[in-house]
Formats: structure tokens, C-alpha cells, sequence
């Protein structure tokens, strides 16, 4: 299965804009630019695509563990922050951490660990990233 996604970019590096299309139609020449990546500019950037890539692909990961030890959750809610940091001259992304709020009722704490815990180091996305990956995890009744 491949997914793919198109980049285009125009100008310099501070006063280009680009634009971001999938083709899944879910992104539409939606906008990036410096100032969206580096300030609060309007538009969207890599790492905040990043965190929805990683919450979305650890919440669907941690779904399918839970399954698997007999549990299903009324809601989980994952927030990935992703990390981006001077490293010389450029830029590195040295963290991803993601925080989850889960409503199981009935769970069993052991059980909801360890099912994070596999979702973590089984989710692909986590896997693809060499940055630190840490993970909040609060399970509520």
C-alpha cells in the first residue's frame, strides 16, 4: 500500500508559500509557508502534520491492542506535540509525545498499560521516527 502526498513551493525560503495536496483529497492545496512552520502564521506545517499522523496512527494502534486484551473504549483521545529544535545550523525533530485520555469503563489497569505500551512500539509511525517517543497515558472510568 502506498500513500502519497505533493509539495509544491515557490519564492525563498521566508517569503515563499507552499501548498500541501493528498491524494486522498483530505488536504487541497492546503497552505504552508516560514511563518506558518516558524511563527504563527496561517496555514498548516510538517510537524503538526506529523502529530496528527502520529495520534492518529497510535489511537487506531492502541484500539486493535485493546481489542485484543478484551477491552473496547467508549473514547480515546490522543494529543501528539511534536518537537521541533535548533540543531546547528538546521532544525531536528527530537520528540514526539503523546498524550492520551481514555475512557474504558470496567478497564483493567495492568491490561490498559500494557496495551499502550504495544501500541507505542507497534504503531508505524513510531516506529519511522528517531526522535524520543514518550507517552502520558490516563485512563478514566
Amino acid at each position: 500500500m502506498d500513500r502519497k502526498a505533493t509539495a509544491v513551493w515557490t519564492g525563498g525560503i521566508k517569503d515563499g508559500r507552499g501548498t500541501l495536496t493528498t491524494d486522498s483529497g483530505t488536504l487541497k492545496q492546503t497552505q504552508y509557508s516560514f511563518s506558518s512552520r516558524f511563527e504563527s502564521g496561517v496555514g498548516t506545517n510538517p510537524e503538526e502534520l506529523l502529530a496528527a499522523a502520529h495520534a492518529g496512527c497510535f489511537t487506531m494502534a492502541l484500539s486493535g491492542q485493546l481489542g485484543a486484551a478484551g477491552m473496547t473504549a467508549e473514547k480515546l483521545e490522543t494529543t501528539a506535540t511534536i518537537t521541533l529544535a535548533k540543531d546547528g545550523e538546521g532544525f531536528s525533530i527530537t520528540k514526539s509525545h503523546l498524550n492520551l485520555i481514555a475512557k474504558i469503563p470496567g478497564a483493567d489497569q495492568a491490561k490498559f498499560d500494557t496495551a499502550v505500551k504495544n501500541a507505542e512500539l507497534g504503531c508505524p509511525v513510531s516506529k519511522l521516527f528517531k526522535a524520543e517517543i514518550t507517552v502520558s497515558a490516563h485512563l478514566q472510568a
